[in-house]
């Protein structure tokens, strides 16, 4: 299991970083195009998208390898015991939120599909398009932070410090 759910992580980075790949590429072609006068319009609206996309399904993995920012001052204090269960609920507010995220971002994508939504731009692109990327990453952020709580459930003793809170002390 903890290989498939590793395996579902970095498959969605590796989606993060084609997403970021598409989004130099259509800067630099929504540059080229303005500088030789052509005529490419929602070029700016795609990159957009894959902003959006490359931030989303990169959650996960950034998350699972502690490299999201956290606030550390009350867990940082906190020795044994008290370390643990300040752990646990941050992490089960976490997972609320993030499984609040993931289920609205998931009735978005339906409702624009319900309601054949299309951009405002010059490109008139199905926003269920775009707003899938965000949906994927935020299920799979939120199986990573369910991920994370149990873990940590089954493994009391396990610290668990940001590179960033390391770098700091």
């Amino acid at each position: 299991m903890r290989q498939a759910l590793n395996r579902l992580y970095d498959i969605a980075a590796v989606l993060a970083a084609m997403f970021l790949v598409a989004l130099f590429f259509t800067v630099l072609l929504t540059i080229a195009s303005r500088e030789f006068h052509w005529g490419l319009r929602g070029l700016d609206g795609y990159a957009g998208y894959f902003m959006a996309a490359c931030g989303f399904l990169s959650l996960a993995h950034t998350f699972k390898r502690n490299e999201h920012i956290r606030v550390t001052l009350f867990l940082g204090m906190a020795r044994g015991r008290a370390r643990f269960w300040i752990e646990v609920w941050a992490l089960g507010a976490s997972t609320v939120l993030a499984a609040l995220f993931a289920a609205f971002s998931v009735r978005l994508v339906m409702q624009s599909i319900e309601f054949k939504d299309i951009s405002t731009a010059m490109d008139a692109t199905p926003l269920w398009i775009p707003q899938l990327a965000m949906a994927l990453g935020t299920v799979i952020f939120a199986v990573a932070v369910i991920d994370e709580l149990f873990t940590h459930l089954k493994n009391p003793d396990r610290v668990n410090d940001s590179a960033e809170a390391l770098r700091h002390e």
